[in-house]
C-alpha cells in the first residue's frame, strides 16, 4: 500500500536522479584535459515498481541513479600497448644511430673523405720532391689529422656507449617505479570495489601508467580471475608480466635490477663495468621490446657475434661501429707499414698476404754525418708509442717485428691497434734533425728517389685492401650502412607514431570527453531537475489544499 506522500517521494528520486547526472558530467568536465582520464555516465534505471492493493496493476516509483560508469575499450587497450613497445624501441634506435651519423659528419668539409684525401695528397706532394722538408712535415701533419679523426669518432661512441649504459639504469629504474605505483592502485582499487563499487578515476590511472610502461618494456596486462568473493562477484587479480614472468601481480612485485658484468660481452669494443639487466631474484630477463631494447641493442649490438662471453644483439650497435673503424685502422696500417692486406673468410679464416712494400721496407733520406734512416720505420703505429721510449707496447719496434717468423705473426701483432689509440709514429721524427725518417725511397742512400711513397699511393686505388674494395670504399660502404638503418628505424617509429595515433584516436572516440556531447547532457539533466523540483512545488500545494483547506467552512 502505497504512502500518502507517495508523490513526493517519486519526485524526490527524479531530484536525486538528476543531480547524480549533474553531478557527472561536472566531473567530466573539469577533467576534459586530464591524461588517462575516461569519461564517466551515470546509469540511470527506472525504480522497483509498487503493486496497487485492489489488484489493478503496479505503479511506477520514479527513477534511480543504478551506478557511475566508465566508459573504456579494454580491447583498445590490449592493441595500444602492443603497439607501444615497438615504438619505444624504433624511437630510441632512430635517435642514437642519428647521433652516430653526426659523429662520422659525412659529407662534411671535416670528414672521413676529406681527411684521407689530405693524407694521400700529401703523400703524392711529398714523392714529386723526396727531399723537402715542408713536404715531409705536410705528410705528418695530415697523418696526425687522419689519426686523431678516428681516435675523435671512437672517443665519441666510448661515451655514447657510456651514456647508453646510464639510460639502461635510467630505465630499470623508472619501470620499477611504474610497477610500485600499479602495486599501490592495485590496492586501492580491490579495497573500493570489494563492497560492489567501482573505482572509475583509480582505474585510469592504472590503464594510463601502464601506457607509460609498455613504451619502456614489453608488457602484457589484464585483469584475471582467481576466486569468488563473498558477495558474489568474481575476485580479479590485475596481472603484468614481461615475458611470461610476473612483474606485479596483484599485490606483489618482482623487480628489475642492473647489476655490472664481470666480464665484457664484446671483448674488444666494449667499455668497462656496462650494466646487466635481471630479475631481482637473479633469474635471466631478455628484453624483447620497448625503449629497455632499444638501449640495450644499441649499446651492445654487434651482429650477434659471441665472443665468449653470451652473443650479442643481433643488430648494429655502438659495439658494431667500434669494431668496423678498430678493422679499417688495423689493416690501413699494416697496408701503410708494412706492406700487407688482410683478407677473412668463412672457411680458411684471417689470411695476411705480403703484396707490396710498405714504409717499413723504405729507407729514408740522407742524416748527417752520411748515415742513411734505418728500414722499419712504421708511419701508424698506436698513441703514445715511440721506438726511443717504448711507452706503450713492444709490437712496433723493429726487434719485436723483425723477430716474426711470418706475415701471419706480423698481421697479428697488429690486433691490439685500435681507433681509439691510432697514431703517427714518434720514430718518423729525428731528435736532432727534425722529419728525416719518411722512408721515401725503396733503395738505400737515394735522397730524391720517391719510389716507396708511389707504392703507398697505388695501396689507396688497391680493390683487395678491404672486402668492400679501396679505402674510401670501406669507409662509404660503412657510412651507407649506418645510413640505411637510420632511415630503417626511422621509417618504423613514423610507421608505429600513425598506427598508434589511429588507436589513440579511438580510445578518444569511446572514452575522451566531448564539451559539446556535455553540455548537451548538462541541458538534458538540468531540464529534468527542474521538472521533478516542478513536480514537489505542485504536490506540495495539492497536501497544503489537502491537510489545511479540505473541510474548513468560510464565515
Amino acid at each position: 500500500m502505497r504512502s500518502s506522500f507517495f508523490g513526493l517521494n517519486v519526485a524526490s528520486n527524479g531530484l536525486y536522479t538528476a543531480q547524480r547526472g549533474l553531478d557527472v558530467i561536472n566531473h567530466n568536465i573539469n577533467n576534459v584535459n586530464t591524461p588517462g582520464y575516461s569519461r564517466q555516465m551515470s546509469v540511470q534505471t527506472a525504480a522497483p515498481a509498487m503493486s496497487v492493493h485492489d489488484g489493478t496493476g503496479m505503479i511506477g516509483t520514479g527513477s534511480l541513479s543504478a551506478s557511475v560508469d566508465r566508459i573504456h575499450d579494454e580491447y583498445l587497450d590490449f592493441k595500444y600497448w602492443s603497439e607501444s613497445d615497438t615504438f619505444g624501441e624504433w624511437d630510441v634506435k632512430a635517435i642514437q644511430l642519428t647521433d652516430i651519423e653526426k659523429t662520422f659528419n659525412e659529407p662534411s668539409d671535416s670528414g672521413f673523405n676529406v681527411v684521407i684525401n689530405n693524407y694521400f695528397a700529401a703523400v703524392q706532394e711529398l714523392s714529386k720532391d723526396p727531399s723537402s722538408l715542408a713536404a715531409r712535415k705536410l705528410l705528418i701533419g695530415e697523418g696526425v689529422t687522419l689519426t686523431k679523426y678516428f681516435n675523435s669518432v671512437a672517443a665519441h661512441l666510448e661515451k655514447l656507449q657510456s651514456d647508453l649504459n646510464y639510460n639502461i639504469k635510467l630505465k630499470v629504474d623508472e619501470i620499477n617505479s611504474y610497477g610500485r605505483q600499479i602495486q599501490q592502485l592495485n590496492k586501492q582499487i580491490y579495497a573500493a570495489e570489494i563492497d560492489n563499487n567501482k573505482a572509475n578515476d583509480l582505474r585510469d590511472q592504472r590503464t594510463y601508467l601502464v601506457d607509460k610502461l609498455s613504451k619502456l618494456v614489453n608488457v602484457q596486462a589484464s585483469e584475471v580471475a582467481v576466486g569468488v568473493l563473498p558477495n558474489g562477484q568474481q575476485e580479479k587479480h590485475f596481472l603484468i608480466t614481461i615475458n611470461g614472468k610476473a612483474f606485479v601481480d596483484h599485490y606483489s612485485l618482482s623487480q628489475l635490477k642492473v647489476e655490472q658484468r664481470e666480464k665484457k660481452l664484446n671483448v674488444d669494443e666494449d667499455i668497462e663495468n656496462l650494466y646487466e639487466v635481471s630479475w631481482e631474484d637473479g633469474n635471466l630477463l631478455e628484453v624483447k621490446g620497448g625503449e629497455l631494447k632499444g638501449y640495450i641493442d644499441m649499446r651492445d649490438g654487434n651482429e650477434g657475434v659471441d665472443q665468449g662471453n653470451g652473443a650479442s644483439p643481433n643488430y648494429k650497435g655502438v659495439p658494431f661501429y667500434v669494431k668496423k673503424l678498430n678493422e679499417f685502422v688495423r689493416k690501413f696500417a699494416l697496408a701503410m707499414n708494412e706492406g700487407i692486406t688482410v683478407q677473412t673468410d668463412d672457411l680458411n679464416g684471417t689470411i695476411y698476404s705480403k703484396t707490396t712494400s710498405g714504409h717499413a721496407d723504405g729507407y729514408g733520406m740522407k742524416k748527417p754525418g752520411g748515415s742513411t734512416s734505418p728500414a722499419g720505420i712504421r708511419l701508424f703505429t698506436m698513441k703514445g708509442w715511440s721506438h726511443k721510449q717504448n711507452a706503450v707496447s713492444e709490437i712496433y719496434t723493429s726487434e719485436f717485428i723483425g723477430s716474426a717468423n711470418s706475415v701471419d705473426d706480423i698481421g697479428n701483432l697488429y690486433n691490439k691497434l685500435t681507433a681509439k689509440n691510432f697514431s703517427i709514429s714518434g720514430d718518423l721524427i729525428h731528435e736532432e734533425s727534425g722529419e728525416y725518417n719518411i722512408a721515401a725511397s725503396s733503395t738505400s742512400g737515394l735522397s730524391e728517389d720517391g719510389s716507396n711513397l708511389l707504392n703507398l699511393i697505388e695501396m689507396r686505388h688497391d680493390g683487395h685492401l678491404f672486402m668492400e674494395g679501396n679505402p674510401e670504399d670501406y669507409m662509404k660502404a660503412l657510412i651507407s650502412t649506418l645510413g640505411i638503418d637510420t632511415q630503417q628505424a626511422m621509417q618504423i617509429s613514423k610507421t608505429q607514431i600513425v598506427i598508434m595515433g589511429q588507436i589513440e584516436n579511438r580510445r578518444s572516440s569511446v572514452s575522451g570527453v566531448s564539451l559539446n556531447e556535455e553540455m548537451s547532457n548538462m541541458v538534458k539533466y538540468q531540464h529534468a531537475y527542474t521538472a521533478a523540483a516542478k513536480m514537489i512545488s505542485t504536490l506540495s500545494e495539492i497536501y497544503d489544499t489537502l491537510v489545511n483547506r479540505v473541510g474548513i467552512s468560510g464565515r
